[in-house]
């Protein structure tokens, strides 16, 4: 048994069923050559092996996603008025010891999602599951996700109160959901820093939150429900693009179904949020690929329709422009540009011209100052912000100032970097193609670090289009630790826990050990310590840490 690990092909899954869903069947079929080979010493030799269908690890992020749910009743984003618990025998989930017990029983199944999660990634650095069981394990885990209260956000209150306001008549990017003088369920849910706050969001995205009250009312919890199954829509474009994407991009489709849907970002933050930005990723990616595709007349319009979901998605569009002047012939680039820029310039301007129009019945272009209004949100987790409050912390020891003029200032400058670090990397994308794609994904992930403010789920807008690249397993291992990050620096009822530093210290060392943990079982041997020593055996599927 002498052989190297690097030596050897490992199989792929098997086939299974043919009445899985479509979807899933198309998505396996990309995985005949997928799967990536493992490093030298790096494996435990039960890795030798190929494994079946992981059923133990499937099962075990959904006992973990279950235990989310349950516990969210009394830990997540409650209710004020609880139709569910009320004040029934089972309210005492949500007071004193009762919430302590949920806070304990969510942070328990989170542990198991993220444990899963980090397992399925070390088969898929093995080389031992194609693409169909990282796909079917996201789907479970996200399944009783579907009926879960908010988890670490309440946003999607804000979102349901945005759209009653539609419904009624008023100019969401006016007032916040307060003026409403109707669905008291709706207006007291939503978060006070929102309640006078005008709205953020793309009118399309309005408008399908308009639709969602009208049909739910007040009903909060078919709401939320209901919100998370118009939200599948992008998962569903998202999924199909990807195959896509990777065979264009040069990828490993397991590591990019790894990366983009199966990690806590998605699973728990994108859709157990649930956040609008996940519609957005489907336009966005599906426009990306037909870019690729040199179906550029669809990217444009795809990319700006994304764009009246959420605006962020308009920072791919320059980059379009390039890739569609790479594509045309003709002996002058300048010329290229300018022809490419027009046409769509020409194709957005009506696009979003009616999108605005059908979505609000006007072209109310009020949406844009909406935009200021995330950045009232100020901590340390937008890195600007920490700057300008690590400086005011230090000049606050000798001197009584405020803290705001610092945080301006750390904010206006990064914005001048943002700006000219955007520009840079629009013009080395000038060839067009995959460097264009890769570009337009780092100043997507650039915007969410240096723009205010910088909020968890927002690293998805690049880390989706980047799954599609290949990856070294040390930068793998630095995604794992960013995931699980971002994730627990919020509280399950989604106010933010940046400044609970002893909490930040535990999430830190957390992350930390599970980026190890997707390159070495068990890195630090707390598992293995509470092991008797026993007879080595090839299971059918490796119990590690």
């Amino acid at each position: 048994m002498g052989e190297h690990l690097n030596e050897r092909r490992f199989p792929g899954s098997p086939r299974g069923s043919a009445v899985l869903h479509p979807v899933i069947s198309r998505i396996d079929m990309a995985t005949t050559t997928d799967a990536a080979q493992p490093t030298a010493g790096t494996l435990d030799r039960r890795f030798l092996t190929p494994s079946r269908f992981p059923y133990r690890t499937i099962a075990m992020g959904t006992v973990g996603s279950t235990l989310l749910m349950l516990a969210a009743l009394g830990a997540g984003g409650i209710l004020i008025r609880d139709p569910v618990l009320g004040h029934g025998p089972l309210s005492w989930i949500r007071y004193g010891h009762g919430r302590a017990l949920a806070n304990a029983l969510l942070y328990t199944g989170f542990a198991l999602v993220v444990w899963a999660w980090v397992r399925l990634g070390r088969y898929v650095l093995a080389g031992r599951i194609g693409s169909k069981p990282i796909l079917v394990a996201a789907l479970c885990w996200m399944a009783p996700l579907l009926v879960s209260p908010p988890l670490f956000t309440r946003d999607v209150f804000s979102y349901l109160g945005q759209g009653a306001q539609l419904l009624y008549g008023l100019d969401p990017y006016a007032n916040g959901p307060a003026e409403l003088g109707v669905l008291p369920n709706v207006v007291q849910n939503v978060h006070p820093l929102w309640q006078t706050t005008p709205a953020p969001y793309g009118p399309l995205f309005l408008l399908i939150s308009k639709g969602i009250v009208a049909i739910t009312q007040d009903d909060m919890i078919a709401g939320v429900i209901l919100t998370r199954v118009v939200l599948l829509v992008g998962l569903g474009m998202t999924l199909w693009a990807l195959p896509r994407l990777v065979s264009r991009l040069g990828g490993k489709l397991p590591v990019a179904l790894w990366l983009a849907v199966a990690s806590p970002m998605m699973v728990i933050h994108l859709f157990g949020g649930p956040h609008n930005d996940l519609m957005m990723l489907g336009f966005l990616t599906i426009g990306v690929l037909a870019a690729l595709e040199r179906r550029h007349v669809v990217a444009v319009v795809l990319v700006t329709v994304g764009m009246l979901i959420k605006p962020t998605a308009a920072v791919a569009l320059p980059f379009l422009v390039w890739m569609w002047a790479a594509d045309l012939k003709g002996p002058s680039k300048t010329k290229n540009f300018f022809k490419a820029g027009s046409a769509a310039v020409g194709l957005f301007l009506p696009v979003f011209v009616a999108g605005t129009w059908i979505s609000l019945g006007s072209l109310n272009l009020g949406w844009w100052s909406g935009l200021s209004a995330p950045q009232l949100i100020a901590n340390w987790l937008n890195f600007p912000t920490g700057i300008g409050e690590a400086v005011y912390n230090l000049v606050h020891l000798i001197a009584n100032v405020q803290p705001s003029p610092f945080v301006t200032v750390a904010r206006a400058l990064a914005m001048l970097g943002l700006a000219a670090f955007g520009i840079r990397q629009w013009w080395l994308a000038r060839d067009g193609g995959k460097p264009a794609v890769y570009r337009a994904a780092i100043t997507l992930l650039a915007v969410a670090v240096l723009m205010p403010p910088t909020l968890p789920w927002y690293l998805t807008w690049g880390f989706v289009l980047i799954s599609a690249y290949r990856w070294k397993r040390r930068n793998l291992s630095a995604v794992v630790a960013v995931s699980v990050f971002v994730t627990l620096v919020y509280y399950p009822t989604g106010e933010q826990a940046l400044y609970d530093w002893w909490f930040i210290a535990v999430v830190v060392l957390v992350s930390l050990y599970s980026a190890a943990s997707l390159l070495r079982p068990d890195p630090l041997g707390l598992i293995a310590a509470w092991r008797k020593p026993k007879e080595q055996f090839l299971p059918e599927e490796p119990s590690t840490n």
